[in-house]
């Protein structure tokens, strides 16, 4: 059984990358927790050595439809996974969206060092994905950039817009399910400042 279930067609574009691990860095200096944000794909947060070359030690799975597995890295540390998983496109509740802009809190607030029985772990970046990087990651990391870096980004727009140029997105991402979704999070105020 496999452990990703995948659209049978996808657009020639998303086709081309969904076989090679694709990363961005969105911002460093995020806490104590974390080195840095990532945006990235699935074969991204399969390949251990793309992630260890990036400092990236946990990843942030927002689809509800893949499932990466545990990873060992070259240097012998393990990759620290999570998910809160969200359709890609209508669906979700708002809340949902807001609990991953609250993960990313919670794991940048503090490094958790783990039990000497827990496997090896080493402090980096976190990468955010779903199957492309292109929808659900990026309205996640949207609000984040959004609400905790609000001098840089003064509005969810243009938050957006960053990540659109710094991904190389046209205007049709994210899908219009998921910024009315983000837009509600931010109207119902589900990520306090």
């Amino acid at each position: 059984m496999s452990r990703h279930h995948l659209p049978d067609a996808v657009p020639a574009a998303e086709a081309a990358e969904d076989h090679q691990p694709l990363l961005w860095r969105v911002t460093a200096e995020i806490g104590p927790g974390l080195d840095a944000l990532w945006l990235g794909n699935l074969p991204a947060a399969e390949d251990g050595t793309t992630l260890q070359r990036a400092g990236i030690g946990a990843s942030l799975n927002l689809a509800m439809n893949i499932f990466p597995g545990p990873l060992l890295r070259p240097d012998g540390t393990h990759l620290r996974r999570y998910q809160i998983g969200l359709l890609d496109g209508a669906g979700n509740a708002p809340e949902t969206l807001a609990a991953a802009v609250t993960l990313i809190d919670g794991l940048a607030a503090i490094y958790t060092e783990g039990k000497p029985h827990y496997p090896a772990h080493i402090k980096g970046g976190l990468l955010v994905h779903c199957r492309g990087g292109r929808s659900r990651s990026v309205t996640v990391l949207a609000l984040w950039l959004h609400l905790r870096r609000p001098g840089a980004f003064p509005t969810f727009d243009e938050a957006l817009a960053h990540l659109r140029a710094l991904r190389g997105l046209e205007q049709s991402y994210p899908l219009p399910p998921m910024l009315t979704l983000g837009r509600e999070v931010l109207d119902r105020g589900l990520c306090a400042r």
